[in-house]
């Protein structure tokens, strides 16, 4: 096994390498750059897996798509998504901006064998499950996706509604304290 290791360490390694040659040094972990940290800002933020609100699980399938597609939360509702793989393809959910989506599904084309970790992602190989611990703090709507190489392109896109401050939330105002 050692052996398969060194290859794909190698194999990494060199993606990024090709990567950083061609200007895509950004790709991969983000973590502390301030460009990351402002887009985390704009999707919410890692959470915490031991203050989970409520667990989503979602299906990724080889037919390119999400199950379900669409997934309604409320603003700073911290969700435990779930995502199973029961298919023969590696798949990954990416929560981003559209554009931002776009560019980093055009980066996979041009160098599938990239790995990257971000907070905001995670790659389930076939017949695996993996989670993502994500806290909305903003409503509005994000995007996720998989962005392994043809596979956003091919529609395998989704959606997250957050809703704004809920009722229970409002109730627990202190008086004087604009939210």
């Amino acid at each position: 096994m050692k052996p398969i290791r060194n290859v794909l360490a190698l194999s990494l390694i060199a993606a990024g390498a090709a990567a950083f040659a061609h200007g895509d040094q950004d790709h991969g972990s983000h973590a502390g750059t301030a460009a990351h940290q402002d887009h985390a800002a704009a999707l919410g933020q890692p959470g915490d897996p031991k203050k989970v609100d409520r667990t989503v699980a979602i299906t990724m399938r080889d037919a390119m798509r999400f199950e379900p597609a669409s997934i309604a939360v409320k603003r700073n509702e911290t969700i435990r998504f779930v995502l199973t793989n029961p298919g023969k393809l590696k798949h990954e959910m990416v929560l981003g901006t559209p554009a931002e989506l776009k560019e980093h599904a055009a980066l996979m084309i041009r160098f599938p064998q990239m790995q990257h970790v971000d907070p905001n992602q995670v790659s389930v190989e076939p017949g695996s499950t993996g989670e993502l611990v994500w806290k909305f703090t903003k409503p509005g709507t994000f995007d996720f996706a998989c962005l392994q190489a043809g596979h956003y392109d091919a529609g395998m896109r989704g959606k997250v509604i957050v809703a704004g401050i809920s009722a229970a939330a409002k109730a627990g105002q202190h008086p004087g304290h604009a939210h």
